[in-house]
């Protein structure tokens, strides 16, 4: 080192810090044996802090501003090196700079699924994760907690505990909450901020305030969603017969519209999507019938469906068992007019032999 330098650096005049990065907590200026004078500039700029520690204590604390050091504006220091008339030779002591703005976009996530026990599921894991931000309140205690020696601490040293922190709190959270799963979309806010007053008591152990916490995504495991996609894909189509006649009906009409060899082609279409009816029919009933060894029963017929005049209005359709309990109601009377597929008029119950017998059955009103 040249004599010039080291005359030089045996006072610091001016004691500064120019953040260059986005990410730096807590910065200690450099001193390499340096010594401060009485009379040195301290130049602490906004989202800044500047804090003295001699020998490990805590000193004073600077707001942004210019300050010039001496024992009018250094009182804790002047007290801990028992300077009872003000000091004019150089001293050493250890200045940090702490950052005070918000530190945003920092990442939290569950490491591992959590198990909850969900109302309309039952035992479901859902994984989770967000985003939060943070920002230093108390200087003197953020350098106790986590600087220490450190001289550059920075957010990648802090996150590690604050996402411990909060992917526990968020588990315990979440199933204190009692959230339906297929509803905690419509309520990540209300448990972000549900999460923010629960956890903020053990950020400020650190002297540190959690001004925000998102809740971005919440999900199941692949496979379980895949069975929740075919769930709600069978609640869109509704009912299989309606929509595989309607897809019959749509393909007749296409057909029509294109005669010839496209109509050709259509016609097996439709011919296919027929006959994948009575195959899906006939199996529907093979399997809830109980079979003969080595023989195949034919499929059941279709029930009989009965349209009947009830108040002067058309009712039904009714099936065989819908009709017994319309006429055990006193609904349908044997002068009730009624009629079904192959009939050529509207005709009394009495007089219809399938609906007359059932009257026979009923018992009379009670007296």
């Amino acid at each position: 080192m040249a004599l010039w330098d080291k005359i030089k650096g045996q006072f610091i005049d001016v004691i500064e810090w120019v953040d260059n990065t986005r990410d730096t907590m807590i910065w200690k200026f450099p001193r390499y044996d340096n010594e401060i004078k009485n009379g040195a500039q301290l130049i602490v700029r906004e989202g800044q802090n500047a804090v003295f520690m001699h020998e490990g204590e805590l000193g004073d604390v600077f707001k942004p501003g210019r300050v010039e050091l001496t024992t009018n504006n250094i009182p804790i220091l002047t007290t801990l090196k028992s300077w009872k008339y003000g000091f004019d030779s150089p001293f050493k002591c250890d200045v940090y700079f702490i950052t005070t703005r918000q530190f945003t976009d920092l990442k939290w996530g569950t490491k591992n699924p959590i198990m909850l026990r969900d109302p309309e599921f039952g035992p479901v894991r859902l994984r989770a994760f967000g985003s939060f931000c943070v920002q230093i309140t108390d200087p003197g205690k953020c350098i106790k907690q986590f600087a220490g020696t450190d001289p550059n601490f920075n957010t990648d040293e802090a996150v590690g505990q604050f996402k411990n922190i909060l992917a526990t709190r968020f588990a315990d959270a979440l199933g204190e909450s009692k959230i339906p799963m297929l509803d905690l979309a419509a309520n990540y806010n209300e448990i972000g901020d549900l999460l923010t007053d629960k956890i903020q008591p053990e950020f400020d152990e650190y002297g540190i305030k959690l001004t925000k916490l998102l809740v971005e995504n919440i999900s199941l495991p692949p496979a379980v969603e895949e069975a929740l996609d075919k769930r709600s894909e069978m609640g869109v189509l509704g009912n299989m017969n309606q929509y595989t006649q309607f897809q019959t009906a749509n393909a007749i009409e296409d057909m029509a519209n294109n005669p010839g060899g496209a109509g050709s082609n259509m016609m097996g279409v439709v011919a296919g999507m027929g006959m994948g009816n009575v195959m899906g029919g006939t199996m529907q009933n093979n399997a809830s019938a109980p079979q003969a060894p080595g023989a195949v029963p034919p499929p059941l017929p279709p029930a009989t469906q009965w349209f009947a005049a009830i108040n002067g209005q058309q009712s039904g359709p009714f099936d065989d068992n819908a009709i017994k309990q319309q006429i055990a109601g006193r609904f349908i009377a044997q002068d009730t007019l009624v009629w079904k597929q192959g009939m050529a008029t509207w005709t009394k119950a009495s007089e219809v032999a399938e609906i007359a017998t059932l009257f026979g059955t009923m018992p009379p009103p009670l007296p």
